[in-house]
């Protein structure tokens, strides 16, 4: 019983003094849950091409790992410059692919430190405000981005010689139709059109009427989003 007393009065008291016990469970507890509402969202709404359920469960990990270094580093100056000659020598070697990634990870990173400041409130009005927005930058940038996805780089590999024929299959078809590059063959041609289509149908009409030309006539269409027409 002395050794637990011991303990109980070097320890609970001495952290309890430091951080109480009530607002460190609150902080704990608010911050996971703004945590597993960001990792839905992304899941929900990102844009990543990565596997993005896979890569937002590192957010609940990373957010309270940093609320809990923000305490020590609050809790105790002796403790802080120790945390800080430890993680000198951590690197981290991950890779991020794509910048969405690395934005909501930093978002991550602010619940995590406003839940060791003793910050719920700011914690929980940014997050909605910073998710709100989000979804409203969505809302007018996704129907702008939908606009930007109709591009198509259209490669014809044929052997058929008039030109003026394969663009007038396109012109008739695609809203817009401009000539990039053409490489003529020992027998045809190898053609590139940068097209805008405006729905899946004429993509096959597109397909239909060019692999019609000859027997030997190769299409190739690839979607090209950031192209500027």
């Amino acid at each position: 019983m002395n050794l637990i007393q011991k303990i109980q009065e070097k320890y609970i008291e001495e952290f309890t003094n430091n951080v109480p016990f009530d607002e460190f469970l609150f902080n704990i507890l608010i911050v996971a849950l703004l945590t597993t509402i960001l990792r839905f969202y992304y899941i929900r709404f990102g844009n990543a091409i990565s596997n993005r359920r896979k890569f937002a469960n590192n957010f609940l990990p990373l957010a309270l790992g940093t609320l809990l270094i923000i305490m020590i580093v609050k809790s105790s100056i002796a403790l802080s410059l120790g945390l800080v000659g430890a993680l000198s020598i951590v690197r981290f070697r991950a890779a991020i692919k794509d910048p969405e990634e690395l934005t909501y990870l930093f978002i991550a990173i602010g619940l995590g430190l406003a839940g060791g400041a003793n910050q719920p409130i700011l914690a929980i009005v940014a997050f909605l405000l910073i998710v709100s927005l989000l979804y409203i930058n969505r809302l007018f940038i996704g129907k702008a981005g939908f606009k930007k996805e109709d591009k198509l780089f259209v490669n014809i590999s044929t052997d058929e010689e008039d030109l003026n024929k394969i663009t007038a299959l396109l012109t008739d078809t695609f809203s817009y139709v401009e000539l990039k590059r053409l490489d003529t063959l020992e027998k045809g041609m190898d053609i590139s059109f940068v097209c805008k289509a405006d729905s899946m149908d004429q993509l096959t009409k597109a397909k239909n009427e060019i692999s019609q030309l000859t027997e030997k006539t190769r299409l190739s269409i690839v979607d090209q989003p950031d192209l500027i027409v």
